[in-house]
This record gives C-alpha cells, sequence and structure tokens, in this order.
C-alpha cells in the first residue's frame, strides 16, 4: 500500500502552491475554470472522490459521513452551474468532521457564509438554485473531474492558481522535483537582484 504524505509534507506541498507541483509533474491540472470562493484559500490532502449527477446532491450528503478526517471531497458534478450542489451547511458539517476542503466541478452556494467559517472550496460557479436529493451517485471510485482522471487517493493541491492532481504512487517524486525546481527559481530570482536578465537566466534567445 502507497504511504500517504505526513502532515509535514502536505504543508509543503501547500507552500510549494499548485503551479510548481504542476511543473513538476508535467500533468493533473484541473480545467482552470476551477477556482477558490475566496482568494486566500488553500488545500493539500488525499482525494476522496464522489461520482454524482448534475442536479442532485445525495451522494455529498453521503460523501460528508464516509470521508476521513484530513481528506478532501472532490466531486464530478458534471460542470453543472445552474443548480448549486453544496452550501453553508454541508460545509459546516464537514469542518466539524474534519474534512479538510471541497474541489467540485459545478457551482456551489452560500459563498460568503463559507468563506467566514474558513472552509476551503473550489467550485467552476455560483448559483441559488437547490438540487434535488434523490440519485446516490457513486463514492470512492475513480472519477474524471474538470477534464482530469482522478483515483481516490490521489493527492490534490489547490490555491488561487488553480488545481492539481498527484498521483498517489507518484507524490514522493513529483515533491522531490517541486523542490528543486524551488531551489532553481530562488537562484533566478537572486539573479535578477544581481542585475541578470531572464533571457541570460533562462537561455532564451534574443
Amino acid at each position: 500500500m502507497t504511504q500517504r504524505p505526513a502532515a509535514q509534507e502536505l504543508s509543503e506541498m501547500q507552500e510549494l502552491g499548485a503551479a510548481t507541483l504542476y511543473e513538476a509533474q508535467g500533468l493533473g491540472a484541473l480545467d482552470p475554470a476551477i477556482k477558490p470562493i475566496a482568494p486566500a484559500m488553500r488545500l493539500a490532502g488525499p482525494a476522496f472522490t464522489v461520482d454524482l449527477p448534475a442536479g442532485d446532491n445525495l451522494a455529498l450528503h453521503h460523501a460528508l459521513v464516509k470521508a476521513e478526517p484530513g481528506q478532501i471531497i472532490i466531486a464530478d458534478y458534471k460542470a453543472c452551474v445552474g443548480v448549486a450542489a453544496w452550501g453553508e451547511l454541508m460545509s459546516f458539517a464537514a469542518l466539524q468532521r474534519g474534512i479538510s476542503g471541497l474541489v467540485i466541478d459545478g457551482a456551489l452556494r452560500d459563498a460568503s457564509a463559507i468563506a467566514a467559517m474558513g472552509f476551503p472550496a473550489f467550485c467552476r460557479g455560483l448559483c441559488i438554485v437547490g438540487p434535488a436529493k434523490n440519485q446516490p451517485g457513486a463514492l470512492n471510485v475513480p472519477i474524471t473531474c474538470a477534464s482530469t482522471a482522478i483515483a481516490p487517493g490521489d493527492i490534490i493541491v489547490a490555491d488561487r492558481d488553480g488545481v492539481v492532481v498527484i498521483a498517489q504512487d507518484r507524490w514522493r517524486d513529483v515533491l522531490q522535483k517541486a523542490r528543486t525546481r524551488q531551489i532553481r527559481e530562488t537562484a533566478i530570482r537572486d539573479g535578477i537582484s544581481a542585475g541578470k536578465t531572464t533571457i541570460e537566466l533562462l537561455g532564451l534567445k534574443s
């Protein structure tokens, strides 16, 4: 069984940021339309996947019961922005259970209240229309969310720049490559401070 990142490693991934981890992996970016409801929101943790039909959020209520503390609920809501699948009360319930956050390819509502309570939520849009609660959907199964394949347990890193998915058996390698990239970028920044140009430092054609 693949060992999950420890809390310290997840914190490091969060600090490195989604863009740096994406560049280190070379793939895994969700559709850039998926954004945080407040700019400062950040996430890093293992995925609890949800596949649910547009217009119905029963599966998300079951996910609130099944997801473990520290996991991120990531839901394929079929890019539905005409009906919200998540709101204030669900966010409050998620916080009580220690769920780290939500990424959904679709709409939510009560954005200001969710942001005020400090629950990180990433979505495609906002909508005041509420959903039905009839269709069970599926929990902890492979999904394609916002054009990206995600398996249960994959590592999700999200911030203002976007969302990246890291395969659970690759996170150590990706993290090390991201560290190396960060060191290189620090050296480039130092070079700029010393008067060099990005053309020189990146070896670009003049």
